[in-house]
């Protein structure tokens, strides 16, 4: 028999509240060892006995076979020694040391099978009780209100666990044990049905009953969720979804679905195994599916695009209100047009009584609000993509390969992030939205001192956007505390990239989205960058024109097409037939021509965005439009589905000292030559795929220069499907290695992990201003 030895081992990631202690108590017991594990401020400490093979079998399942929602950074050995029979037993310690803590929280967690199974079970004690969880799921990061992660310090210490839920809490073979939102019906949270006006109308199960009962009859109910109301409406009943449009200001941006089950999902949308499986993670992101062709619902669930955006429960209320009622359910957050999410039960009453009719809430307090995250698969990269990361996946970090210096990042404007560094981690915030919105700034706020609390972090630098309009920009240079760095927008898309791909060395940056400002003052968008983390070129862009009307032109995006129909044919406008003039009165016609002559409130661009916006309108696809991106992404939609090689548009590259400009004007009068003759998707397919011809032409003329062959694509615009995927088929056709993002939202929401990493190389390299 070999000797026995004693091994001290230290397990660091998202290993507290996940049932790590627990997994490791009945895996020590199971291989007859003996020690202890514990909480510590690092993560999890571990003293185990026993002979050398069992202990290699030991820490093989430790990181193989470690709970659902455990994240494992790091399985390390501090010492081993021979064993001096220190254990007779194992056994789980409590922790007594508090420290700086580099301990992770684990997010927000959908419904586990387990407690599913017993909320639907007659013989449970928790059959249908809305706020069933054990340590594999439930509320996590919206609960806690401070470190370490222990009930005391969450919004479930006002509910003092009876004595059937302490012993679960209490006991390691428990799934429960040190389940922090444990409780049940005799000692938890309470449902409650209550109209406009706060009176309540039902309790516990009856008031979800009652709810079910109204979703039917086509009223629209808000219901509290795990970060923050959602507005639901039956979809079959396009009553019910028209007042909810007209009542939330959302005239066309699709809503969400909530279906209560793959199978149910299978009816409405197209769905593929890796789809699948993003519908049923712990995360339960909303998942943007093809629609079927049979869908049952009001068109006006998802008007203009051939996707829906779908998600599987993740609450019991959820499984509740759509077990064997609903097909599905939009779901859409409960908020009106540009504001936040509605969170607290007093401001969810004050700001959704003009929409919804009645309120299913509860006593359960949400500490941060949270909304739903957003992804896409796309089967040609076999990747997945945030769109909007929120829910299920924050607070989870990523990491970088070495410890960076401690920065706040403030992030974008618009799609709106903050980041905090600490050691090698990074943790970019959920979506906080737009800041343009008074209460969005305000809860910008809130989530910075909320995480700066959790993560146990004090930045020494902050970092922000150059615009100086900006309102995290003005909050950054306000204050006197901490040294700022300014970083220029499209040089954070091309960092945050950067970073998702794990690079240092130079690259060429695609970086194409609506607006961003630039180092000259004006508005950017259609980018090509030379750099790296610390600086960049501008090596070439679109060549500038004029948005008539400066912020008017993004909502009707007939501006920019006028703009450069008066440029490129002047006088001969009026009689070429075009529906996107001749539909303009000849004074409105005669004020933009004025606009764009006397360059008076038209402001120069170089923004892809906005040429997206100016073909979608030439086209005829869409003039004015009803939230960000419509007019680009229906342009997108009536793309062939059978792929096709057409001519490319003409387009010239400009090779001058400075920057290079990309003259897209001869593309845009062929375009504009071939409107009704052709069809719209046959020209919007032309117009893609020179964008492509584009994007490799100039990446060739710059590796040639610059000797770079790395491209990372980033911005907006590559959210949409056909450009990204062809760029980046081409550009390795044509040599290059090019890197996409993934886990960072290519959009304006990935902008605070770009600004994170620029202001720390630029610390490393003593430039802090």
């Amino acid at each position: 028999m070999s000797a026995k030895l004693l091994r001290r081992v230290r397990v660091t990631g998202i290993v507290q509240g996940v049932g790590f202690r627990p997994f490791v108590y009945r895996l020590a017991n199971s291989l007859e060892l003996t020690g202890y594990v514990k909480n510590d401020p690092s993560g999890v400490l571990i003293e185990v006995e026993g002979g050398a093979g069992v202990l290699d079998e030991f820490m093989i399942q430790l990181r193989d076979s470690a709970p659902l929602l455990a994240a494992i950074d790091r399985v390390s050995v501090l010492h081993e020694e021979p064993s001096a029979g220190r254990y007779r037993e194992f056994e789980i310690q409590r922790s007594t040391e508090r420290a700086p803590s580099a301990t992770l929280i684990s997010p927000d967690t959908a419904t586990c099978d387990a407690c599913v199974a017993e909320l639907f079970d007659p013989a449970n004690r928790r059959h249908r009780y809305a706020f069933i969880n054990c340590t594999d799921c439930g509320p996590r990061f919206t609960i806690i209100e401070g470190i370490p992660y222990d009930r005391p310090l969450t919004t479930m210490k006002v509910f003092p666990m009876c004595p059937a839920c302490a012993a679960e809490y209490d006991d390691p073979r428990d799934r429960r044990f040190h389940a922090q939102p444990n409780a049940c019906a005799s000692c938890g949270p309470t449902l409650r049905l209550v109209d406009r006006s706060g009176h309540v109308l039902a309790s516990g199960d009856a008031a979800m009953r009652s709810t079910v009962d109204l979703l039917r009859d086509g009223r629209i109910l808000a219901i509290k969720g795990l970060g923050g109301y959602h507005l639901v409406v039956d979809p079959t009943n396009e009553a019910a979804v028209v007042r909810l449009r007209e009542a939330k200001r959302r005239k066309a941006k699709p809503f969400a679905l909530l279906a209560g089950s793959l199978a149910q999902v299978a009816a409405f949308a197209q769905v593929s195994p890796e789809e699948e499986r993003l519908l049923a993670g712990f995360e339960r992101p909303i998942v943007l599916l093809a629609k079927a062709s049979s869908a049952p619902f009001s068109p006006l669930v998802a008007p203009g695009v051939a996707e829906y955006g779908v998600m599987l429960p993740s609450t019991p209320i959820q499984h509740l209100l759509l077990r064997d009622e609903f097909p599905a359910l939009v779901a859409t957050s409960g908020n009106v047009s540009e504001e936040p999410i509605a969170y607290r039960d007093d401001e969810a009453l004050e700001r959704l009584s003009g929409i919804a009719d009645f309120f299913l809430i509860h006593d359960r307090e949400i500490r941060t609000r949270v909304d739903d995250s957003i992804v896409r698969y796309v089967p040609r990269r076999g990747t997945v993509y945030a769109i909007r990361r929120a829910r299920g996946f924050v607070p989870r970090p990523l990491t970088w390969r070495a410890p960076l210096p401690s920065v706040l990042a403030l992030g974008a404007e618009l799609k709106n992030t903050v980041c905090f560094t600490r050691g090698e981690a990074l943790f970019p915030s959920h979506h906080i939205g737009d800041l343009e919105n008074l209460a969005t700034y305000e809860s910008m706020l809130e989530t910075i001192d909320h995480l700066q609390r959790i993560l146990e972090v004090e930045p020494d630098h902050l970092a922000c956007d150059l615009h100086p309009g900006f309102a995290n920009t003005r909050y950054a240079l306000a204050q006197q505390r901490l040294p700022v760095i300014q970083v220029q927008h499209h040089h954070a898309h091309l960092a945050a990239c950067m970073f998702e791909n794990q690079l240092e060395a130079p690259v060429i940056g695609v970086i194409f989205d609506g607006l961003g400002y630039g180092t000259d003052g004006r508005s950017w968008g259609g980018e090509f960058l030379v750099g790296d983390y610390a600086a960049v070129e501008r090596a070439a862009h679109l060549r500038y024109f004029p948005l008539l009307g400066g912020d008017r032109a993004a909502r009707e995006p007939f501006r920019v097409a006028l703009a450069f129909l008066f440029e490129i044919f002047g006088a001969e406008l009026d009689g070429m037939g075009l529906a996107v003039v001749d539909r303009r009165s000849a004074v409105e016609r005669s004020v933009l021509a004025r606009m764009f002559t006397q360059q008076f409130n038209a402001p120069l661009t170089s923004s892809m965005g906005r040429l997206f916006d100016a073909v979608s309108s030439l086209l005829g696809v869409r003039e004015v439009v009803e939230y960000e991106g419509q007019a680009a992404i229906e342009l997108e939609q009536i793309l062939p589905r059978a792929g096709q090689a057409l001519a490319p548009l003409p387009y010239a590259v400009e090779v001058r000292p400075g920057p290079w400009e990309i003259d897209v004007r001869p593309a845009l009068r062929e375009l504009a030559l071939r409107v009704g003759k052709d069809p719209a998707p046959e020209l919007s397919l032309r117009f893609h795929q020179t964008l492509v011809e584009i994007v490799v032409d100039v990446c060739q003329r710059i590796r040639a220069r610059a000797g770079v062959g790395d491209v990372v694509l980033s911005g907006g615009v590559f959210l949409n499907q056909f450009l990204l995927v062809e760029c980046a088929e081409r550009l390795v056709s044509a040599g290059f290695r090019a890197f996409t993002h993934s886990r960072v939202p290519t959009n304006d929401g990935g902008i605070s992990v770009g600004q994170a990493m620029v202001a720390s190389y630029r610390v490393r390299g003593g430039a802090d201003a």
